[in-house]
């Protein structure tokens, strides 16, 4: 990871809610041949006990599932809109352009859980993406009985016990006050992981340190 001091978060509650505002994580290992697995999937991330734990469900008998079964180390990327900074924005535009995102690393084990946990980990998943809506034809409760059970049959729940986690928002933090502003105006013009970042830097302008 681009691990910078100026581009972290003083608040952990930050980090926790990118996590929950950006489930859909990429999910990467390797078998016991240490040959390379990765797959994405919404996870959620809960607390029990005073340790951290990601939950989610993935197809059985896939590379990836019979990796996390031979090696169960695992580490699970969140990541959202990102953008191209061009160093034209800046106040010297003779340096190299760069890229502004933001990601968080969660390493871990992982372990496959039981049928009664991933009936859980599904009722969880459908309620939540369906906003709720007990009465959507997708939530879990609502599907066919056989369609459930084929279902069942090809997926496993799993959850992975939290080890560490690591995060770099690269927002910016280390330019002088005119390139920053800068950078939001032109990024503030541009597509839509543009604009979302220029939103990311507004947040945390009182926090940038890269001087006048």
């Amino acid at each position: 990871m681009y691990n910078l001091p100026y581009f972290k978060e003083n608040d952990p509650k930050d980090v926790m809610e990118f996590i929950h505002n950006h489930p859909f994580a990429f999910i990467a290992g390797c078998n016991q041949d240490q040959q390379p697995v990765a797959t994405q999937i919404p996870v959620f991330i809960e607390e029990r006990d005073h340790q951290l734990f990601l939950s989610g469900h993935m197809m059985k008998q896939q590379d990836h599932h019979k990796a996390f079964e031979q090696n169960p180390n695992v580490l699970c990327v969140f990541t959202g809109n990102s953008s191209y900074v061009s160093a034209t924005w800046y106040k010297d535009p003779q340096q190299a352009s760069t890229w502004n995102y933001m990601s968080v690393h969660v390493k871990g084990v992982i372990k496959f859980l039981d049928d009664a946990a991933l009936i859980d980990v599904l009722k969880k998943t459908s309620l939540h993406f369906e906003k709720g809506d007990q009465h959507s034809t997708t939530v879990y409760d609502n599907l066919p009985v056989d369609y459930r059970e084929k279902l069942l049959k090809a997926i496993v729940a799993f959850e992975v016990k939290v080890q560490s986690i690591d995060h770099v928002f690269k927002l910016s933090q280390n330019r002088d006050k005119e390139s920053y502003h800068s950078i939001i105006s032109k990024l503030e013009k541009g597509d839509d992981g543009g604009r979302f970042i220029a939103e990311e830097m507004r947040k945390r302008e009182d926090r940038r340190g890269g001087g006048e």
